[in-house]
C-alpha cells in the first residue's frame, strides 16, 4: 500500500486526454449559449424596432387625422358665427322689459308663473340687470324695489348706495337708476303698490295708480298719482308733510327742504337723512313716510324697532310699529 494512503479509502482518477476533452465540449457549449444569447438580444431589438417603427407611422396618421378634424371644426365654428350673426342681424333676441311685461309673455305658455329672480331689459338701457318678480300677488307681474323684513342689511347708505341698489333677496333696495329706467319707458304707466305688516301682524297698504321718478340730474324726484289704501304717508296730513314731487335725498346729499333747518317735536333737525339714521328716502322737510328707516346699531343688537316710518297707519292714535314692507312696482296701462 502506498505510503499515506488512508485503509479502506478507494482512489478514483481520470486520465487527461478525457479531462481535456471534457473542457473542450464545456467551452463549446458555452459558446453556443452566447452565440444563442447575441442572435436573441438582435432578434429582440429588431422586433423592438419593427414596433417602435410601427408605433410611430400609427401616431403620424393619427396627427394627421386630428389636424384634419381640427381644420374642420374651426370651419364649422366660423359658420356658426357667421350664421348667427346674419340671425341676430335680422331678428334681434327678445328681451322681457320688466316683470310685467314677464308675465304676459309667459302667461299663455305656462300655467303657474313663479315668483323669483328674473333678468329684465328695459327700454333705453345698455344693460340688463336682476330683479325679483312677484308673481303670487293680485295677479302677479310686481317688480319689487324694495323690500324689508328680517332687519340684517344695513340701509344707512350714502347717495352711490341708494343710486346703484344693495341687498338680498330678502331685503334689498333695487336703485334709482333702475327704477327710474322701469317706470319710464315710453307708453306705460306704472302703478305703486306699499304693503305694510305690524309686529302683531296687522296688514295695511297704499296704492298709487301712477308712479314715476325723474331722473338723477333732478335728484330722482318722486311722482305719485291718486291714492288708495289704509294710510297716504306719502302726502302726510297738510302741504308741509307731502313728500310727493320731493327729490331724493342721503346722508350726503341733502334736498330735504330743511333750509337752514326743521323742527321736529322739539328738535332742530339740519338734515332729514341724518335725522333718520343716515338713511335715504324722498323727505321734504323729513316729512311722515320713511320705509328706509334704520335703527340705531345699539337697538339692532337687542332686536327693538325697525324705525321703518308710515306715520299715518295708526291705532288708537299710536303709529304701528312695522315689521315688514314691499315696495313694488306693476304696469298698468299703455298710452296710445
Amino acid at each position: 500500500r502506498p505510503l499515506g494512503e488512508v485503509k479502506g479509502q478507494d482512489s478514483c482518477t481520470i486520465p487527461c486526454d478525457i479531462t481535456v476533452k471534457l473542457l473542450r465540449d464545456e467551452k463549446q457549449s458555452i459558446c453556443q449559449l452566447q452565440q444563442s444569447l447575441l442572435a436573441f438580444g438582435r432578434s429582440n431589438r429588431k422586433l423592438m424596432r419593427d414596433v417602435m417603427e410601427a408605433q410611430q407611422r400609427a401616431l403620424d396618421i393619427l396627427s394627421s387625422q386630428v389636424t384634419e378634424l381640427m381644420t374642420k371644426v374651426q370651419t364649422l365654428s366660423l359658420e356658426v358665427q357667421r350664421s348667427n350673426t346674419e340671425m341676430y342681424s335680422m331678428k334681434p333676441v327678445q328681451s322681457h322689459r320688466d316683470c310685467s311685461d314677464i308675465k304676459d309673455n309667459l302667461v299663455s305658455v305656462v300655467p303657474k308663473i313663479p315668483s323669483g329672480i328674473y333678468i329684465v331689459h328695459p327700454e333705453n338701457t345698455d344693460s340688463s340687470f336682476e330683479v325679483f318678480c312677484e308673481m303670487d300677488y293680485m295677479g302677479g307681474g310686481w317688480t319689487v324695489m324694495q323690500r324689508r323684513s328680517d332687519g340684517l342689511t344695513d340701509f344707512k347708505r350714502s347717495w352711490d348706495g341708494y343710486v346703484d341698489g344693495f341687498g338680498h333677496l330678502a331685503e334689498h333696495w333695487l336703485g334709482l337708476r333702475k327704477v327710474f329706467h322701469i317706470v319710464n319707458q315710453k307708453d306705460t304707466r306704472f302703478q305703486l303698490h306699499i304693503a305694510l305688516v305690524s309686529h302683531d301682524d296687522v296688514t295695511s297698504y297704499a296704492s298709487y295708480d301712477d308712479f314715476r321718478l325723474d331722473s338723477e340730474t333732478q335728484f330722482f324726484s318722486i311722482h305719485l298719482g291718486r291714492y288708495a289704501g289704509s294710510a297716504d304717508a306719502f302726502r302726510g296730513y297738510n302741504q308741509e308733510q307731502n313728500q310727493d314731487t320731493a327729490p331724493f335725498s342721503a346722508s350726503d346729499v341733502d334736498n330735504d327742504g330743511c333750509n337752514p333747518f326743521c323742527s321736529i317735536g322739539n328738535c332742530t333737525v339740519e338734515s332729514c337723512s341724518i335725522h333718520h339714521n343716515h338713511t335715504g328716502w324722498w323727505f321734504n322737510q323729513c316729512g311722515l313716510a320713511n320705509l328706509n328707516g334704520s335703527p340705531e346699531d345699539t337697538e339692532r343688537n337687542q332686536g327693538q324697532r325697525t324705525h321703518i316710518v308710515w306715520d299715518t297707519w295708526r291705532h288708537n292714535g299710536v303709529p304701528y310699529t312695522i315689521k315688514s314692507v314691499t315696495m313694488k312696482i306693476r304696469r298698468i296701462a299703455t298710452n296710445n
